[in-house]
């Protein structure tokens, strides 16, 4: 086994694979940006080298700074994680001319599947069943588009060399794919360098079952067992779970030889995933799954398979790259009970999933068990930056059956509270807690289907929750007299009492508060009387008793209307979170004297939503635009994100171009209302 493993890759799978490489004795040398200087992954290090800026490709996507930090290290082996580096050949191919060991398959299996043309082409060859569709090198769009006509509508236009999502369009009619093909290409070319692509037939109600296989240099291959990965948004994944529902012993047992085949066909070592779509209508049956990639690196959703086999992967992988034999054969290799992993990501589900970025001021996850398993690279306090992917952790739980598998996976996600930053959260807790999910009804659509039970319109407070944050700020206030009380030297004097004592008799408090999850909120005002140790409170909704302690980390044990509660109150500036059992809410405290809402002047400005890199702009000074119209495209956090028009009128000033890094709210362009005929 190696003395020293080099990670270059950053995040919770840097701190995932420094986890087993420590357990097993071996030095861990972390790599990081700027960006990344006071990182979780840092601090899990034994050493830590700097690479470059915080932009990726001037860090961890640059080779020779990579290079230049195995020789500095001395590192004899390295480990490329998931995404970045870890499926470009010519990375492996430096890293052995370094003098280390790539912990990862040979650049020549990498090479002959990161086209999937040239995959669909080997697999075919292996016998592996494949989706009927286009995989040819003319990529005349004219040619494309008969071949789209000859698959039949619908279709599925993917990146070659892509992944994630990323370069994927469908299309339902001929009228719409020259429109979708633009679309491919440009975003393949952005993100891979290559704006090659394959088409496909779309698989109706898919299901999308991926095989974990491993292979060693001394000619053994196994698989460890299906993940269902159906659960998806923009084409990327964000639930999965294994065994995948519904397969069969004899599905099983041809998948997992067909991906065991694909393994061999191109001299496979390592941990590698072969993924499969699945008609939704032959789930089970042995003939009903076709190939649609390999990825020839760890996967995201890796723990899902450990916690059904008892097995650490990248253990495996060390052990592979170590040049040892596989530490089972496929019949050593059982499966128990069943696991389910959530990705717990910083974006706006109600906006489209946008990325959000900022500090994260409050973060608790559940507590690890043989139940539950939680990866992250981030720590309360730590900020999400515009540079990487958004995923804040992995929420992973374990038992005996899918069902008490989800019942865990419900508590988990009420366990996990987080401040400061826009998440998934909530729409995690609909997936768990929908019956669609819990009656196994998968396919990739899923969340398409159902997006009006998992992203709901935005409600008002309860009449609990304002009933909890004005007894919040009625403690704090009461604290605050106290402190003050403190320093009146007469115990005996009125103005040392603490219960709202004043000249006219006990005071009756009125606080103001604005709804964050209610565009334009009014101002709720809610009267406060001290009472029987408590407060009497006048809330919108009719009065309550209320009464309660507040310690010191923002934890709120309360009575409310004779029911006991236990809640979190963070507090920000003006803002108070309430965080609880299953919800997430803020509210803002509010200056009565300011009650009438300002409306902003924006004067036309059209501003960026996110910080990110402008990679095309579609209008020019003068130009007139249409409510809706594409204005421009921002790629950030690995995704694309089309600015539209908010109304009628015509560009004034373009304020930006491709290739541009702009910063949140930045404006972009300017729009006039257009002028009357006449004027």
């Amino acid at each position: 086994m190696f003395d020293s493993l080099l990670i270059a890759n950053r995040g919770e799978i840097a701190c995932r694979i420094a986890a087993t490489a420590r357990r097993l004795g071996i030095r861990v040398i972390a790599v990081y940006s700027d960006a990344d200087a006071e990182s979780r992954h840092v601090a899990l290090s034994d050493a830590a080298l700097h690479i470059g800026p915080s932009p990726a490709r001037e860090s961890y996507l640059d080779i020779d700074h990579l290079i230049d930090a195995i020789r500095r290290s001395g590192a004899q082996a390295v480990h490329p994680g998931y995404g970045f580096l870890s499926e470009n050949a010519e990375f492996a191919e430096a890293v052995a001319a370094a003098g280390a060991v790539f912990v990862g398959p040979p650049p020549a299996a990498i090479r002959a599947m990161g086209s999937k043309v040239n995959a669909k082409r080997i697999m075919g060859a292996a016998g592996v069943p494949l989706v009927p569709g286009y995989h040819e090198d003319d990529q005349d769009p004219a040619v494309l588009a008969a071949a789209a006509e000859s698959i039949g509508f619908p279709v599925l236009i993917k990146a070659s060399a892509g992944g994630g999502g990323r370069g994927m369009r469908r299309v339902d009619s001929a009228g719409e794919f020259e429109k979708a093909l633009e679309g491919a290409k440009r975003e393949a070319m952005t993100g891979f360098g290559d704006d090659t692509v394959l088409i496909e037939k779309f698989v109706t109600q898919p299901r999308h079952i991926e095989m974990q296989v491993f292979a060693d240099s001394h000619d053994n291959a196994v698989h460890l067992f299906e993940r269902d990965c159906s659960i998806q948004r923009r084409h990327q994944k964000v639930v999965e779970e294994a065994p995948a529902p519904g397969v069969t012993p004899a599905m099983r047992t041809a998948m997992g030889d067909a991906a065991i085949a694909a393994a061999r066909a191109i001299g496979y070592e390592g941990a590698g995933t072969v993924e499969f779509i699945v008609e939704g209508a032959k789930t089970g049956r042995s003939d009903g799954f076709y190939f649609m990639e390999m990825n020839t690196r760890l996967q995201v959703e890796h723990p899902v398979s450990e916690m059904i086999t008892g097995q650490d992967l990248v253990e495996w992988q060390l052990t592979v790259a170590a040049g040892k034999p596989l530490p089972l054969r496929q019949d050593q290799i059982a499966a128990n009970g069943h696991a389910i992993e959530v990705r717990l990501y910083a974006e706006n589900p109600a906006r489209n999933f946008m990325p959000q970025t900022g500090r994260l001021s409050h973060l608790r996850f559940p507590e690890p068990s043989p139940h539950i398993r939680v990866d992250t690279g981030i720590r309360e306090g730590d900020s999400v930056s515009m540079y990487y992917d958004p995923m804040i952790a992995k929420i992973v739980t374990w038992d005996t059956d899918r069902s008490a598998t989800l019942r865990r996976m419900r508590g988990a996600l009420m366990a996990t509270e987080i401040a400061g930053i826009t998440t998934n959260l909530p729409f995690l807790a609909a997936i768990a807690a929908h019956p669609a999910f819990g009656a196994a009804e998968l396919e990739t659509g899923f969340i398409e289907t159902h997006s009006a039970d998992l992203i709901p319109e935005a409600t008002p407070a309860s009449r609990e929750t304002l009933a909890l944050a004005a007894l919040a700020e009625l403690l704090n206030i009461a604290a605050e007299a106290a402190s003050r009380a403190g320093t009146v030297a007469d115990a005996h004097s009125p103005w040392h009492a603490r219960n709202g004592w004043q000249l006219s008799g006990c005071s009756e408090t009125t606080l103001h508060f604005t709804d964050d999850a209610i565009r334009k909120s009014p101002v709720i005002a809610i009267r406060a009387r001290p009472e029987d140790g408590g407060y009497r409170l006048f809330l919108p909704e009719g009065d309550a008793m209320v009464r309660g302690e507040m310690g010191s980390t923002g934890a709120l044990l309360a009575e409310f209307d004779g029911a006991r509660l236990s809640v979190t109150i963070l507090r920000d500036g003006d803002a108070l979170q309430i965080i609880g059992p299953g919800h997430n809410h803020r509210l803002r405290r509010a200056d009565p004297a300011a009650a009438t809402e300002s409306l902003a002047v924006t004067g036309g400005r059209i501003t960026a939503p996110m910080p990110g890199r402008v990679i095309a702009v579609h209008a020019a000074a003068g130009d007139k635009v249409r409510t809706g119209q594409a204005l421009l495209v921002l790629e950030a956090m690995k995704m694309e994100h089309i600015v539209l028009a908010p109304g009628d009128g015509v560009i004034a000033q373009v304020r930006c171009a491709a290739g541009d890094q702009v910063a949140d709210g930045e404006e972009l362009l300017s729009l006039e209302k257009p002028q009357p005929a006449n004027a």
